[in-house]
This record gives structure tokens, C-alpha cells and sequence, in this order.
């Protein structure tokens, strides 16, 4: 056996059930709670966080990032006065 002390967090993705499973604690699971659709976090008996789990995670990990480029993009875009090849410009 191992004197290798495990660092967390971890991260392990089932690929063939498509589940990402976030580790902070070793700590028993004693409830969960759904905070999203396919995204439940898991709990200890004090009720603090000790993982996460993502089912239909590519999907999921999809759209959550391109909905965040495309926010920070939105942004970036409306606060632009006028772009050139190079990108935004601010002054005129």
C-alpha cells in the first residue's frame, strides 16, 4: 500500500457513462443536493461540500464554456467604439 497522501481536489471523468466527478473531500457522503440539471453537489454530515458530479458532462462542459466566451465576448463587443484587424478600439 501507498504512503502517498492524496491531494485534493480531483478530478476523474467516466468516459463511458460521460460523468466528471469533482473531489474536494475524502469525507463520507452523508446527502447530496441537485443545484442544476445533471450537476448535484455532494455533502458530509456537517452539510459542507465535499464533491460535485456532472452527468452528461461533455455536453454540459460544452455549453457552459461557450456560453461564457460568448458572454465575455458580448461584453467586450458593446464596449468596443470601433474594432480593426487587430481587435477593439477604444479611442477615437
Amino acid at each position: 500500500m501507498s504512503n502517498i497522501k492524496q491531494q485534493f481536489p480531483q478530478m476523474n471523468y467516466f468516459k463511458e457513462e460521460d460523468i466528471l466527478h469533482l473531489l474536494i473531500s475524502e469525507e463520507a457522503e452523508a446527502g447530496s443536493v441537485e443545484i442544476s440539471p445533471n450537476v448535484t453537489a455532494e455533502l458530509n454530515a456537517a452539510g459542507e461540500l465535499i464533491g460535485v458530479e456532472i452527468i452528461n458532462a461533455s455536453t454540459y462542459m460544452r455549453d457552459f464554456i461557450l456560453e461564457s466566451a460568448q458572454a465575455k465576448l458580448l461584453n467586450l463587443v458593446s464596449s468596443c467604439k470601433s474594432f480593426s484587424p487587430v481587435g477593439c478600439v477604444n479611442e477615437m
